[in-house]
């Protein structure tokens, strides 16, 4: 069987779509209502306007008034409006969606998915994937970075710390303490994404490593509190 396909049925460019494949037929396919009808029916919101689309209204009707007949308790008193579903055509609706969930056929309406649709997902995805970043918890850090000795030049220590950039991580402002014989460590405040930023790592991995290990001889957690 042919693979039938339709855009979004809420909008007014779906509409159209079924419009055009309706011109000139009674049904989906075949003579008479088939589980293809009951699945696009329930896809449809409202009625067509019988003015815009005088094919897609006539045949709502012809399906509404089928699964009245194959739902008489669900469909009693069923009033469809072309503006808005009313609380009345509730059942019908929901009856053609128990008729669509219960049809064993694998038949795809709606056609495989394209190209621009598989980006659309894969957009929506991201999105939510960076929404949930930016839901994660984060925290305020407080640390001591300490020098070699008193000849390690801590601006280019302070810029060397500086330099490592990881996602989730952001550092605040710097000050130099002297400890003493002319040593002065720098503290300073940084703030992570605790998801995705573990302090532990960024000092053994980045900040005692080489380069920076070149002017960092240890570093110290003063203060850590979550945001």
């Amino acid at each position: 069987m042919a693979v039938i396909t339709f855009s979004d049925l809420h909008t007014e460019s779906g509409l159209k779509s079924l419009e055009s494949f309706l011109s000139g037929k009674s049904y989906i396919s075949g003579n008479g209502i088939t589980k293809d009808d009951v699945k696009v029916y329930a896809a449809v919101s409202v009625k067509p306007n019988a003015d815009l689309y005088p094919s897609a209204s006539k045949w709502f009707d012809s399906v509404a008034s089928k699964l009245a007949l194959s739902f008489p308790g669900k469909a009693s008193g069923v009033k469809i409006s072309a503006q808005a579903p009313s609380a009345e055509a509730v059942p019908v609706k929901e009856a053609a969606k128990e008729e669509a969930a219960n049809d064993d056929d694998d038949l795809d309406l709606f056609g495989d998915e394209t190209e621009e649709e598989k980006k659309a997902a894969e957009a929506r995805d991201q999105a939510k994937a960076s929404t949930k970043k930016k839901e994660s918890g984060k925290s305020s850090v407080l640390m001591d970075i300490k020098p070699w000795d008193d000849e390690t030049d801590m601006k280019k220590l302070e810029e060397a710390v500086r330099s490592v950039e990881i996602e989730g991580l952001l550092w605040g402002a710097s000050k130099l303490v002297p400890v003493g014989y002319g040593i002065k460590k720098m503290t300073i405040m940084l703030t992570i994404v605790d998801d995705l930023v573990s302090v532990d790592d960024l000092i053994e991995d980045r900040l005692t490593a080489e380069p920076i290990n070149e002017y960092v001889q240890s570093c110290d957690i003063v203060a850590f509190n979550k945001i």
